[in-house]
């Protein structure tokens, strides 16, 4: 599909959003879920009340911040949350107290190997407070007394979770989850999101009538994915074939995997063939996980999902320098390339069946060389006899693209010619 960036426009719905201070719940969390029903209004928020038992955790309270701030006895204020909302510690609790830097210190946190950064700091479930600095602002903070003033407020209330089902010829789903609990941080994670709904709007325009049928899920991470599952791990369990947990997509570094426990799931294998050829892919074990996919593939649970992300590890992460100098429409479109070639891939049929008692005569439909000699079988010749020589219809379209080393988008390219002309 030509011109994807400019019908889905990733990076410009990231900077509408960039601004909001997102959080497990809250104002923020329900102007951007808000923001995407608008895109997609195909989506179902699902409230689970303040106090309520998912598994082993609680839901907990809702948390909003308006203003806070550090304000010298000289009047001159540092860690202004309307200037940088990383600036305050995620869920902290209101204060305005007078203290003197010594005691201030206590609750200011850095990063002091990034010396120049601001750290972005969470205490979701024990009640606290504090402010984030870079390491370079906390050794200028000069001596005296500060008082310390955040206005914000927890309180009962819900936390909101959105998802959306597209029903195909087949219950068997595809499932696509990202996260929308971290204030202004570009990468991680409004790439996910974006990505995520770049995708449910391919599939409504692209596939109408689609085979498979398909979960999207925008959720905070962790307790959101627990709690998600408390209320529908029976039916994931039972329909959900393949699934990816988005994360970190936005960038233009890297591809990473970060594969199933078992490492062989059809999402692993449809994940894999389509980085093949892909320069700077990069493969992770189930002992590098780091976001939802712990939950998917937890042992009660067990869903053949795997984990999608640009670069995994990268030096912004967790930061304010996590901004759109990161994230690109190139980095995002490139994502999306990945994706969408593994939704096009099932939407083929992804166990490919030949029609054709032995060799199909490809030459008498202009699909291979007429006059046979040394050197003729050309890399796309070689690519449509051994897509034939596999198409058994029980080894999948991924499995026969990592067999032949072969990207899965030109596999299929290849299935689509083979199908049109009646011999898949």
């Amino acid at each position: 599909m030509k011109n994807n960036i400019k019908k889905y426009p990733m990076l410009k719905w990231a900077k509408d959003l960039f601004p909001l201070c997102r959080s497990l719940t809250g104002d923020g969390t329900t102007l951007t879920l808000k923001y995407f029903k608008r895109i997609n209004n195909s989506f179902k928020v699902i409230k689970f009340k303040s106090g309520t038992k998912v598994f082993d955790w609680v839901i907990p309270k809702v948390w909003n911040i308006r203003n806070a701030y550090l304000e010298h006895d000289s009047k001159k204020k540092y860690a202004e949350f309307k200037k940088c909302n990383l600036h305050v510690v995620g869920y902290s609790y209101p204060i305005n107290k007078k203290l003197k830097k010594k005691e201030l210190l206590k609750n200011i946190f850095t990063q002091k190997d990034q010396p120049d950064s601001i750290p972005y700091v969470t205490s979701y479930y024990k009640k606290n407070w504090g402010f984030c600095l870079s390491e370079n602002q906390k050794k200028k903070l000069p001596n005296g007394t500060y008082t310390a003033f955040i206005d914000s407020d927890l309180k009962n209330g819900t936390m909101e979770i959105m998802h959306s089902k597209f029903k195909g010829k087949t219950n068997k789903e595809i499932f696509f989850s990202s996260y929308v609990c971290h204030p202004s941080i570009a990468n991680n994670e409004l790439s996910g999101p974006v990505l995520l709904n770049a995708l449910m709007k391919y599939v409504k325009d692209f596939y109408p009538k689609h085979n498979y049928s398909y979960r999207f899920v925008l959720l905070p991470e962790t307790i959101g994915s627990i709690a998600y599952l408390s209320r529908f791990k029976n039916i994931m369990k039972k329909n959900i074939i393949c699934g990816f947990n988005l994360s970190c997509v936005g960038d233009s570094r890297a591809y990473s995997l970060i594969h199933s426990p078992t490492e062989n799931t059809l999402a692993d294998n449809a994940l894999k063939s389509a980085l093949i050829g892909i320069k700077n892919s990069k493969y992770y074990s189930f002992l590098d996980r780091g976001s939802d996919e712990r939950q998917y593939c937890s042992p009660k649970i067990n869903l053949p999902l795997c984990g999608f992300s640009r670069s995994k590890n990268y030096p912004e992460y967790h930061t304010n320098k996590d901004d759109f100098k990161v994230v690109t429409e190139k980095g995002l479109q490139g994502s999306f390339e990945v994706m969408k070639s593994i939704i096009d891939a099932f939407e083929l049929n992804i166990f490919p069946l030949a029609k054709i008692n032995c060799e199909p005569n490809l030459g008498k439909r202009n699909l291979y060389p007429t006059i046979s000699r040394k050197g003729i079988y050309s890399k796309e010749i070689k690519l449509r006899s051994n897509l034939i020589a596999f198409a058994n219809g029980k080894k999948n379209i991924f499995e026969i693209s990592n067999l032949l080393n072969i990207n899965l988008k030109e596999v299929c390219k290849e299935y689509k010619l083979l199908k049109k002309n009646n011999i898949l």
